[in-house]
């Protein structure tokens, strides 16, 4: 069975839904049509959705539900809620639940402790992908910052529960996940989110396994972490908790270039067929054995660092030979409309700039989805010409097909 998953836990808005729809149709019709016509089989390609946070309130709002509704009209697809985070909210889903029992699912397997976790049911997926071949490993992601956002404890949750699987655990500190790991953090109200990362760690070695912590040098920096090399290319830091360690990004894509499946708060792995078994859409320069990534930047530039950041990840990625695609879509396609600049005495590059920058590297690949343009009345700066516009079909061949030259058995998603 090829099996993908979406992790979700912010908003989720009719258009990322209506793009997920599409893609899906797309999947289905391209390269599994027989889904078609004859009840779905054990062997049959399974999508799942994992919702957690604010993406479960997509299945109540009135709008999404209904995309909901014509996506589940997909017998290959089901989802999987945070029950726990449906009752902090309130919500209610047994209209979707009547109409598809067997696909909308909200109650939670049992962890060690005896209490259901959508997080152990998470990590059980990953671990249907990948069969135990130990030592084996997880990953990570995190670019939000704690107790402003829940996706810290998310993250945190998640790899506890892999721990409980015997998975060995990695965090990737990116743009404002670095703050996860400063010192002398006493919330009142909340989850403690270092003395969670030292538990982490603590339990990793008494079980065997390990726990790494890797964080940006330029984010830290950036965002005032007194740091200085030891002279052996080490930084050290006093701000951070022990298990804390500030690298140069590079060392923490070395880890993207391994096979481990990484996720973040917004998140996709797609499983890849046998080499052969399906055609292939895109191709990297030279033959390589690191999964793809694709980044999927959704917000406008300026405002945050989310873009910026998103193609500075994507730029260090295909320098260190791994396949990267970055799509521009919903309020990321404003970082290709009209022609921008800064005052001439910024230090700073504005985000077009950036792109032509980035763009000769010849393991990254630009692209813009045009019905994004189309819902807001606007049209990509002409002068982009290494962001090459796609529909609906473009997105489905770059999310599901293998890339030439690629031997991997996944692609990771991920959502900026």
């Amino acid at each position: 069975m090829t099996s993908h998953f979406f992790l979700l836990s912010g908003p989720v808005t009719s258009e990322r839904l209506s793009w997920f729809e599409e893609s899906l149709k797309f999947y289905i019709i391209q390269i599994y049509p027989e889904s078609l016509m004859y009840r779905t089989t054990t062997k049959s390609p399974v999508f799942t959705f994992f919702l957690t946070g604010d993406a479960l309130v997509s299945l109540e709002d009135p709008e999404t539900q209904q995309i909901w509704s014509m996506i589940l009209l997909l017998r290959s697809v089901r989802i999987i809620c945070d029950r726990k985070e449906l009752d902090l909210r309130g919500i209610s889903i047994e209209h979707l639940m009547m109409k598809n029992p067997n696909q909308l699912i909200d109650q939670n397997a049992l962890a060690a402790n005896n209490q259901p976790s959508f997080w152990n049911d998470v990590v059980t997926q990953v671990r249907q992908n990948r069969p135990p071949l130990p030592p084996d490993s997880i990953g990570w992601l995190q670019i939000e910052s704690p107790y402003m956002h829940r996706s810290a404890w998310y993250g945190l949750q998640f790899l506890f529960s892999a721990l409980e699987s015997r998975f060995s655990v990695e965090l990737y500190a990116y743009l404002d996940g670095i703050h996860m790991g400063h010192t002398g953090q006493s919330p009142t109200e909340s989850e403690n989110i270092g003395r969670g990362l030292e538990d982490l760690c603590d339990q990793a070695g008494k079980q065997g396994l390990t726990c790494q912590i890797l964080a940006c040098s330029r984010c830290a920096t950036a965002r005032g972490y007194s740091t200085w090399d030891d002279g052996k290319g080490v930084i050290i830091s006093t701000c951070t908790i022990k298990p804390f360690k500030i690298r140069d990004m590079n060392a923490m894509i070395d880890r993207f270039e391994c096979s481990q499946i990484i996720i973040s708060e917004n998140a996709g792995s797609i499983q890849f067929p046998g080499k052969g078994s399906a055609p292939s859409f895109d191709r990297a320069e030279q033959t390589s054995t690191a999964p793809p990534i694709t980044i999927l930047i959704t917000k406008s530039p300026y405002s945050t660092e989310h873009a910026q950041g998103a193609i500075a990840f994507a730029a260090t990625c295909a320098h260190q030979g791994i396949l990267t695609r970055v799509v521009f879509l919903e309020d990321g396609i404003y970082a290709l409309t009209g022609n921008q600049n800064f005052c001439p005495d910024s230090v700073a590059f504005n985000i077009q700039d950036l792109i032509n920058a980035v763009a000769g590297n010849e393991n990254l690949h630009l692209f813009a989805l045009t019905p994004s343009f189309q819902k807001r009345g606007v049209t990509k700066n002409k002068n982009l010409n290494a962001v090459m516009d796609i529909g609906y079909p473009g997105l489905g061949k770059i999310l599901f097909y293998l890339p030439g030259n690629v031997q991997a058995d996944h692609q990771r998603v991920l959502i900026f």
